[in-house]
């Protein structure tokens, strides 16, 4: 692509990592035996939110509210709000009941560690924590609280990443139309959170526009990421990915090479990528979002 030119000398690992220690260090705020205690159920909170992952989410959250006009510190706590909500639904994708995973980031699952009972439990608190962290953000004026907290929610629920996570463990996908489907509500929903908690963290007067602009980036962003996802399973290795390899495949898992080559897999996740771009390309400062989503067909893990 000629705009993979425009866009190739933008430190995006160097901001994704700046990114990622001030969100990194929030969390450790939040997580803090001040506010959560420091019992076993805090520790394992800790332990599956803290100290790894690359804070994608947390990054569009900050760049969006950036791209707005909107401060980091108004946009920390929606960041941190998000990233509780990933480690949940991570601590219980990993579950026995759910994909049955015993290594995440390189490291023994939570329910590995600390048990399926305590893992359980670790979850549900960060998922309730997350949303009294959002609504408790006095940077931001009380209807762009209201507006974060809906979104959040819906993002994350039925008609969201838990939604999508039932139709992985239970119905039949017989397309690739239902494939999409099944990742735009499992995959795109916390990505189209962040972006668009971002844009609240800048301004409590959205336009219809400009929401509808960016939850086409967060939704082409979130399927690319999904593709990508289900070829490193197959292409990667263990040591690399910091989980097992071939997990799709062992547990049964619907992924896009159900229904599609690599080859072709590759150009579908090559074109939501430019859909992603076009989307917001025409926003000044909006570099950094456009790198991202071509760095993001790049990642190893």
């Amino acid at each position: 692509m000629d705009m993979e030119f425009t866009y190739m000398s933008l430190p995006i690992e160097e901001k994704l990592a700046e990114c990622a220690a001030k969100v990194e260090a929030a969390l450790d705020e939040y997580l803090s035996p001040e506010y959560v205690g420091d019992s076993g159920l805090a520790e394992a909170m800790r332990y599956s939110t803290l100290g790894g992952g690359k804070r994608i989410r947390a990054f569009l959250v900050l760049e969006f509210a950036k791209l707005f006009g909107g401060s980091e510190a108004a946009a920390i706590p929606f960041a941190c709000a998000l990233e509780m909500v990933h480690a949940y639904s991570l601590i219980h994708d990993d579950l026995p009941c759910m994909d049955d995973d015993e290594l995440r980031r390189g490291k023994p699952t939570c329910h590995i560690k600390y048990g399926e009972a305590n893992a359980l439990l670790a979850g549900d608190s960060l998922l309730t924590y997350a949303f009294e962290v959002a609504s408790s953000n006095k940077f931001v004026s009380d209807k762009a609280v209201r507006l974060a907290v809906g979104e959040l929610a819906r993002q994350a629920g039925t008609l969201g990443m838990a939604g999508g996570q039932y139709i992985d463990l239970g119905l039949t996908v017989d397309s690739y139309d239902e494939l999409k489907k099944l990742h735009m509500m499992k995959t795109s929903a916390l990505i189209k959170a962040a972006c668009l908690l971002g844009y609240y963290a800048a301004t409590d007067t959205p336009t219809e526009e400009n929401i509808k602009r960016l939850s086409v980036y967060a939704e082409a962003v979130g399927l690319a990421f999904q593709i990508h996802d289900d070829l490193l399973d197959v292409k990667s290795d263990t040591a690399t990915l910091g989980k097992n390899v071939g997990s799709d495949e062992k547990n049964g898992k619907k992924t896009v090479l159900r229904f599609k080559s690599i080859f072709e897999a590759e150009d579908e996740e090559s074109l939501l990528t430019l859909l992603a771009v076009e989307a917001v390309s025409d926003y000044i400062g909006s570099e950094v979002l456009c790198k991202l989503a071509l760095w993001l067909m790049e990642r190893k893990k």
